[in-house]
């Protein structure tokens, strides 16, 4: 289920304040990847709520 289009452009990186790129329909786990160089961690959603927790973000491979 992907986010509303409005929450998603409120929403940043906790770590980097950058935009985040919905990859929800996109994955079997859906979640948000942040757009900024360097960064690029992944923050899952779980059950239609973003959790934007550094801790529980994956880093890139």
């Amino acid at each position: 289920m992907p986010l509303e289009a409005g929450l998603l452009e409120i929403l940043a990186c906790p770590a980097c304040h950058s935009p985040l790129e919905d990859k929800s329909a996109e994955e079997a786990a859906p979640e948000l990847i942040c757009t900024g160089q360097g960064c690029g961690l992944a923050y899952p959603v779980r059950d239609g709520i973003p959790v934007l927790l550094v801790d529980e973000a994956r880093r890139p491979a």
